[in-house]
């Protein structure tokens, strides 16, 4: 199972994963794909994704059962803990002050 979800990426990279996968909601794109078809499905998104952002979650036989990658802007950095993939969020960003 692969799943992938966007967030404010250009429409030509929402029609070309729907040419792969089912898009379930608006952004989100599942599909059970090789994983050859996986690492160029994962190559467009990083051409594609310009100011937006992205990240691919699949099965695979691994501890916790999956992985993932991401791309892009976000506070949620991926964080490997002794070979346990995690998420660490950054803080969020200061107001500016117009002194």
């Amino acid at each position: 199972m692969l799943v992938i979800v966007t967030e404010n990426v250009p429409p030509r990279l929402r029609g070309r994963l729907a040419v792969w996968l089912l898009e379930i909601r608006a952004g989100v794109y599942i599909g059970t794909p090789s994983k050859r078809l996986r690492e160029f499905i994962w190559a467009q998104v990083q051409e594609g994704v310009e100011e937006g952002n992205a990240v691919m979650a699949w099965s695979t036989n691994t501890e916790s059962g999956y992985d993932f990658l991401t791309v892009g802007p976000n506070r949620r950095i991926p964080v490997d803990f002794d070979g346990l993939r995690l998420v660490s969020f950054l803080p969020p960003n200061e107001p500016q002050n117009d002194l």
